[in-house]
């Protein structure tokens, strides 16, 4: 275990040899990776009370490397706030493979039963749905060139000419590993531990998008928040897409499982979303040969011009609320799959700059956005574990008072 002797009236740095990083009194840094320095840090575990002497709480953060399979070679990054932990994956990019407070887990169990090295996976394959060959985790980018279904669309190649491509399913950006990461904590109260991580999605010819993703939470809380920025690097506009896709399985989903979310309009995807739109936000059993239904949502906001979303187990005493800012990430996807256990028994939600259509729909309809040479978007979302019925019948309340202050539109047939 990496140990750390700390006087209050000395600066802080690393003591791993060659990373020495002076940073003021209240703040201290690590780098675990780092592309710019050709730097990856062996295994290592910080314990929290090395760096946050006058913290109550016990904390600690591990860097580990994965082995055997198709798992070789990747690095699991996990945060133990002395209530939570926290599984992040810097080589499949930044994503989350689960959150665990007690009984009460953020996850799912995948056909993918390992952490796959973004080495192994062929986003061509099966028609460009390669991307589910790594698919485990709870916390899936979709992004940042497109974010949607596999298809064609067109591009302005690098002689001006128009040109056809093939996109791929959910983009790149969760098979890009990431180039820098460091552990970044506040030695005061009230002692916010984060990880940080950059991503870089750029060719030439092409897009320049840099991602800078922090997750962070304070010692001992049920709560943890995630930020994400997007920067086009690049000098001339650039079009970018972000989904979220938190996926969800048992414990948490079962049987009379449900989606408390306000919203303006939920639209079924195709024809087969559509035969249940009545049962739209609940959740069945397990059944083998189920067809995925999805539907999309223009959420509604609360008067703070925030989103509101929970799910909750079916006994309503388990549950986790996601809260967010509607102009950062307008629009809302739930994904249904729930097949056999065997085959993925999984739901998603999934906030976003766009819907999962293919780029050339979602273009069309105004919702491909573009970011400015030098430019940035900053999107934050803040999670609560709630392992009490009353907290989980007060969000309800919440929830219901929003809706009141608009009727919701649900429709019956897929929109264009």
């Amino acid at each position: 275990m990496l140990r750390f002797i700390l006087s209050v009236s000395l600066t802080l740095c690393s003591v791993a040899a060659g990373h020495a990083q002076p940073t003021k009194i209240d703040r201290y840094r690590f780098k675990f990776i780092s592309a710019a320095d050709s730097l990856v840090q062996a295994d290592t575990e910080f314990d929290g009370k090395d760096l946050t002497r006058d913290c109550e709480t016990p904390w600690s953060v591990k860097f580990k490397t994965l082995h055997g399979g198709k798992q070789e070679g990747v690095r699991l990054l996990t945060l133990d706030n002395g209530k939570m932990q926290i599984v992040l994956i810097p080589t499949r990019g930044m994503g989350v493979l689960s959150v665990t407070m007690g009984d009460l887990k953020l996850g799912w169990k995948s056909p993918v039963t390992e952490v796959v090295h973004p080495k192994h996976v062929n986003l061509q394959l099966r028609g460009g749905l390669g991307w589910l060959e790594g698919f485990n985790e709870w916390l899936c980018r979709c992004g940042l060139e497109n974010t949607g279904q596999a298809g064609q669309d067109e591009i302005i190649n690098n002689v001006g000419d128009k040109q056809t491509v093939e996109l791929t399913l959910h983009g790149k950006i969760a098979n890009i590993p990431a180039s820098e990461v460091e552990l970044d904590v506040q030695t005061k109260p009230p002692y916010r531990i984060t990880m940080r991580g950059i991503m870089h999605e750029k060719m030439l010819f092409g897009p320049k998008l840099e991602l800078i993703t922090e997750v962070s939470t304070t010692p001992g809380s049920d709560k943890f928040r995630i930020e994400d920025k997007v920067i086009n690097k690049g000098s001339q506009p650039q079009e970018y897409q972000i989904l979220y896709h938190y996926n969800f399985g048992k414990p948490l989903l079962g049987a009379g499982a449900m989606l408390h979310v306000p919203v303006e309009r939920v639209t079924p995807y195709n024809a087969n979303a559509a035969n249940d739109v009545a049962t739209w936000n609940s959740f069945a059993a397990p059944k083998s040969g189920y067809v995925e239904q999805v539907y999309l949502m223009r959420p509604l906001a609360d008067d703070q011009g925030a989103v509101n979303v929970l799910l909750h187990n079916p006994k309503a005493n388990r549950g986790v609320l996601l809260k967010y800012e509607k102009k950062e990430l307008p629009y809302l996807t739930l994904w249904k799959n729930t097949g056999a256990d065997e085959d993925g028994y999984v739901i998603g939600i999934e906030p976003g700059v766009s819907f999962p259509n293919r780029r050339q729909v979602e273009r069309q309809a105004g919702r491909v956005p573009k970011l400015a040479g030098g430019a940035s978007y900053t999107m934050r979302m803040d999670f609560t574990l709630l392992d009490r019925k009353l907290w989980i019948d007060q969000t309800i309340s919440h929830i219901n008072d929003i809706q009141k202050t608009r009727a919701a539109t649900i429709d019956s047939v897929p929109q264009k």
